[in-house]
């Protein structure tokens, strides 16, 4: 697995939890949009995925979505899905999200989903959701 995108015409690379249902339709819906293979999709709920060769975690992964722009920074959160819309040609549509008042709603709204994203999906294990 490569620690770089892999073709210079990816705008943003990224990283999903396989596994989560809610999460796969969004990325089934990206895919089928990504006519132009602007995204490079990386699963890590795959086998082969291994967060130490990007310098991260898995509780960081699982924790929130991450995007990786082609210069190795990183971004995170609702941010992500702006890149992610944007590279499929949708920018006029993601520009509002920018706005104050909408992108601090937005923010609110998936971190409330990041933090119930496993037990809204069934996924809830003691490891998981157990509060500590």
């Amino acid at each position: 697995m490569s620690n770089h995108l892999s073709s210079s015409s990816h705008k943003v690379e990224v990283f999903y939890d396989g596994e989560c249902p809610l999460c796969l339709r969004e990325i089934k819906l990206l895919k089928w949009l990504d006519r132009k293979n602007r995204i490079q999709f990386t699963d890590i709920a795959a086998d082969d995925f291994n967060a130490a060769e990007y310098e991260k975690t898995p509780a960081q992964f699982m924790d929130e979505i991450h995007g990786r722009l082609p210069d190795g920074q990183w971004i995170i959160g609702v941010e992500v899905f702006r890149q992610l819309y944007s590279a499929v040609g949708l920018g006029p549509l993601v520009w509002p999200t920018r706005l104050p008042g909408i992108s601090h709603a937005l923010d609110f709204g998936y971190q409330v989903f990041a933090k119930n994203r496993l037990r809204s999906t069934g996924r809830c294990t003691k490891e998981t959701c157990e509060v500590g």
